[in-house]
């Protein structure tokens, strides 16, 4: 700081130090000095030293503000400082310049600064890795001085930053920094970057750059944004303008539809700011750029298309009728929906659907061509509208007969509440005000270019000149009013409105013989040209010479004489005996030698500066050029060399006409053809579905019999109680019963095994269980013939149920065979070639086949169904007998288990009783032979003591 004090304090004491000697000073010391705060500070003062002495500065100092880039980085202030500095040495904005008495121009200083700083590219590279930092003081001064740089010499820094790893993309997180002064900064950057520069352009969009510009005009409030937004519009337009590739990508990326938002400008159009006037412009701009006609034809046509699409064209529209929109933003508007409809049909429809909001409705083309023939309207707005008028009928034969037919006697209005476009055409036709003729002209001849059908038509027409006297033909009052000359006084230029009818009769009569053979008809017409085309006219009389010798050519080169008099040899003969053939075709060179003939062939649209300029029409050069070498070929021309021409010609339609035929007899054909094929594919559609039903019922067979056998083996696991309750009850019932009975008897043999009765008692429960015995046997046999009978039932259920699948198979059998029919009938179709009588039969007999086989098919639908149910009633009646069958098969083994064991107790009885009479005899043998007296009471009733404490012992051990 004490330096810099004195540094300061020694300038402004006096002049012992001069300016140079204190900024070398200061130089020294940012080059010498060790200390981090000295440096700063010398820099510092050099920043506050550059604008005033920019050249001392930048010749001492740059050098040394370069070498404090590189070493300094770490302290953010040195570095802003010396930013600055570079800064206010190389930009320059007039601000900043406040010497006055420099000799040197402030532009020189600054481009030879800028050469200087980028003799090394290092430097540039430099300033682009200083752009990093995101310190405000550090990356704000960046983005200034690297966009000075690019508006004093674009093309190198371009290239250097183009080569730079990652240059382009550091420059683009500028979009992204939250801090706005940077991020305007950095569209301005962006801006002088992209200029003139096709790659960095692509680059730049491919790093969304459309993206993040969109979203900034958005946040801004579109076209109610402030210079942001005109600023980031205009980065938009370095980007596409004459950038295919960003174009599509635009059009790609689905950007189109985000731009219908800017022009929904609202009822509240008063008071329009001028930044709002120039955002709106800007926009609308942009969207010509997309749909400009230099561009590739297929590029423009997809953006009109999705124009439409998302409303855009539309909204552009709802602006071109609305009320208080300011002039310039209208004829732009109007210069914008031209070209967004120009050769697009769809849109083309669309604009000659709109009406104005009148009352009553009137169409939009009406009320523009009400403002071009007004004279009172601006120039530039009658041009747009001229413009728009021709971009409404550029390749739209449609809208060019719609315009014609309302020129017609039978499509004009009687009562006259309306005004037509014709009408409208008409009366600007023959106004008084030449930019009215011109334009009337021009648009009147648009509607004829091209389409010799209108062409034709528009001899039809017949004008009323006064009371009292015939209607005349347009053609003849058009040839009337070119006669008449400079006789009728006219606003404007004097020879506007003869070069427009000039240009209307030619475009009228080229390409169509039957216009020609009525100009040819009116006598006066080639006595009128010949005089013209002969005379020593000034110079602005050579134009209407060289047009006057084209319609005289275009007569004769379109000749086909069918007027004896005026036949192509005659009219030959008369020029070159009243004008000659080098007269004639050097005024028919002075057509494309006008200086403004160039100029208009340039572009589609009439942008002049003035009225005065207004001579030539675009598509209009267009034909000059094409006509003016065969017009001079066919003036040169023998006789014979055009009998041959004409041979070849009557040849050639013959040929043509034949060719036509044929190709309309192919094209009938064709159609022929093709609703075979489409009658085809329906019938194969048809076989197609009957294929897939056939393919399901199969399925549905093949799951059904699947599900048949998992449902029998689930029925016969788990659910035996539910299906025997819901099938046979009676029997079940009665087998019950029966089952009670045995089980009953069993529990009887059982207790009555358990007494322990006497030995009699024994016998008589054996001879109850004998009873029993012969009941079960009686029962036995009973089960048997039912269980005989369900055997039987089931047999018959599963000899029903295979012929059902042989009925089946045979029904899948003759549908294949029913489809390999309609497959044979698909290719009997009949090829092209055939007369239509055998077509019309075949198709009747494949459509008759067809519907045989349709009601072939639901009937064995049918069928199917009503075998699929029969299918299912079987299987329940078969699950139910074997789940029957299995139950009493149960019953049955456990009756048979009882009575074994019944018959097994009663012998095992039957041995006891045997064992204990045979003791009783052996006892009483014993008594007889030791002499002691048995008596039978005694010997009974012991013997029965003795039997029942025997049978008790024995009944102890068995237990």
């Amino acid at each position: 700081m004490n330096f810099l004090r004195g540094v300061m304090g020694g300038q402004s004491a006096g002049p012992q130090h001069t300016e140079a000697e204190t900024i070398q000073k200061l130089c020294d010391r940012v080059a010498s000095s060790t200390l981090l705060d000295d440096r700063r500070n010398a820099v510092r003062a050099l920043k506050s030293l550059s604008k005033k002495y920019r050249l001392e500065v930048g010749i001492q100092a740059m050098e040394h503000l370069i070498h404090v880039l590189q070493t300094d980085r770490s302290d953010s202030e040195i570095i802003a400082y010396a930013l600055d500095t570079l800064y206010n040495i190389i930009s320059n904005d007039e601000e900043e310049e406040v010497e006055e008495n420099s000799t040197r121009p402030s532009e020189d200083l600054g481009s030879q600064f800028t050469e200087i700083f980028i003799k090394q590219p290092e430097n540039v590279t430099l300033l682009l890795s200083l752009l990093e930092e995101f310190d405000f003081h550090v990356r704000w001064p960046g983005v200034r001085l690297l966009t000075s740089l690019l508006k004093q010499l674009g093309p190198p820094v371009q290239q250097i930053v183009l080569v730079s790893p990652m240059g382009v993309s550091r420059l683009m997180d500028l979009l992204a920094d939250s801090r706005e002064i940077i991020r305007n900064d950095g569209v301005l950057l962006l801006q002088a970057l992209t200029r003139s520069n096709g790659a960095i352009q692509k680059i730049v969009a491919f790093e969304n750059a459309f993206e993040r510009l969109l979203d900034i005009i958005t946040e801004e409030g579109n076209s109610d944004g402030g210079i942001v937004v005109e600023d980031c519009l205009i980065l938009l337009q370095n980007l596409l303008k004459n950038n295919n590739s960003n174009q599509n990508f635009f059009k790609e990326g689905s950007y189109i539809q985000r731009m219908k938002p800017w022009f929904e400008v609202g009822d509240e159009n008063s008071g329009w700011s001028a930044q709002k006037v120039t955002n709106l412009h800007l926009m609308l701009q942009l969207v010509r750029v997309l749909v400009s006609p230099t561009n590739p034809p297929g590029a423009t046509s997809s953006c009109q298309k999705a124009m439409f699409q998302c409303g855009l064209l539309q909204q552009l529209c709802t602006i071109l009728m609305a009320t208080g929109i300011p002039a310039d933003i209208l004829t732009e508007t109007i210069n914008t929906v031209s070209e967004v409809i120009r050769g697009c049909q769809v849109n083309q429809d669309y604009f000659a659907s709109v009406n104005a909001p009148s009352n009553p409705p009137r169409p939009a083309i009406v009320v523009l061509l009400m403002s071009m023939v007004n004279e009172r309207q601006p120039f530039v707005l009658r041009c747009a509208v001229l413009y728009c008028f021709q971009c409404f009928l550029y390749r739209n034969q449609k809208g060019q007969g719609e315009i014609v037919a309302t020129l017609l006697p039978s499509t004009i209005d009687a009562t006259g509440n309306s005004v037509s476009a014709g009408q409208l055409l008409c009366g600007g036709l023959f106004s008084t005000d030449s930019l009215s003729n011109w334009c009337a002209a021009v648009a009147l001849a648009h509607a004829l270019q091209g389409n010799a059908t209108q062409k034709e038509q528009l001899l039809r027409v017949q004008l009323a000149t006064s009371i009292g006297n015939p209607p005349v033909s347009l053609l003849q009052q058009c040839t009337n009013i070119l006669s008449q000359g400079d006789k009728i006084d006219r606003r404007g230029s004097k020879i506007q409105t003869r070069v427009g009818l000039l240009m209307l009769l030619c475009t009228w009569l080229s390409s169509c013989p039957i216009a020609v053979t009525h100009f040819l008809h009116n006598s006066a017409n080639v006595p009128f040209l010949t005089g013209q085309i002969a005379e020593n006219l000034g110079e602005e009389e050579q134009l209407v010479q060289g047009l006057c010798a084209l319609l005289l050519g275009i007569s004769i080169y379109f000749n086909d004489n069918s007027l004896e008099n005026y036949m192509k040899e005659k009219l030959k003969q008369l020029i070159e005996k009243r004008i000659g053939k080098e007269n004639f075709i050097e005024k028919l060179g002075f057509i494309s030698k006008h200086e403004l003939y160039s100029r208009a062939s340039q572009k589609p649209q009439p942008n002049f500066p003035s009225p005065e300029y207004m001579i030539f029409d675009h598509e209009f050069t267009k034909l000059v050029k094409e006509l003016e070498g065969v017009i001079t070929k066919a003036i040169y021309k023998s006789s014979e060399e055009d009998k041959k021409e004409e041979e070849v010609k009557k040849t050639l339609e013959q040929h043509d006409n034949i060719v036509t035929h044929y190709k309309n007899m192919i094209r009938e054909q064709d159609l022929q053809l093709e609703e075979l094929k489409q009658q085809v594919s329906t019938l194969r559609c048809q076989n197609e579905q009957l294929q897939t039903a056939v393919t399901q019922h199969k399925d549905q067979y093949n799951l059904l019999k699947v599900q048949l056998g998992k449902d029998n083996h689930h029925q016969g696991s788990h659910s035996d109680g539910a299906q025997v309750n819901g099938m046979q009850p009676e029997e079940i019932s009665r087998l019950r019963e029966e089952v009670e009975e045995l089980k009953h008897l069993q529990g009887c043999l059982q207790s009555q095994l358990a007494e322990k009765d006497s030995v009699i008692e024994h016998l008589k429960s054996s001879q109850v269980s004998a009873l029993n015995e012969q009941t079960s046997a009686a029962a036995s046999p009973r089960d048997s013939e039912q269980v005989i009978e369900l055997k039987q039932e089931l047999s018959t259920l599963k000899s029903q149920l295979n012929s059902q699948s042989l009925e089946i198979t045979r029904l899948q059998a003759e549908n294949h065979e029913l489809l390999q029919r309609a497959e044979v009938l698909a290719k009997s179709v009949p090829v092209q070639g055939e007369s239509e009588n055998v077509v019309a039969a075949k198709t009747t007999d494949v459509e008759g086949r067809l519907s045989a086989l349709l009601q072939e098919t639901k009937e064995l639908k049918n069928e199917i169904k009503a075998l699929s149910e029969e299918k299912t009633a079987i299987k329940k009646q078969l699950d139910s007998s074997n789940s029957t069958i299995a139950i009493l098969q149960t019953e049955k083994d456990k009756l048979d288990v009882e009575v074994t064991d019944s018959k097994k107790e009663q012998d095992d009885l039957l041995v006891l009783l045997a064992d204990q009479d045979q003791k009783i005899l052996s006892l009483k043998s014993k008594l007889k032979d030791l002499g002691h007296p048995v008596e039978e009471e005694d010997e009974s009733g012991d013997q029965e003591d003795d039997d029942d404490e025997m049978d008790d012992g024995d009944k102890d051990q068995d237990i």
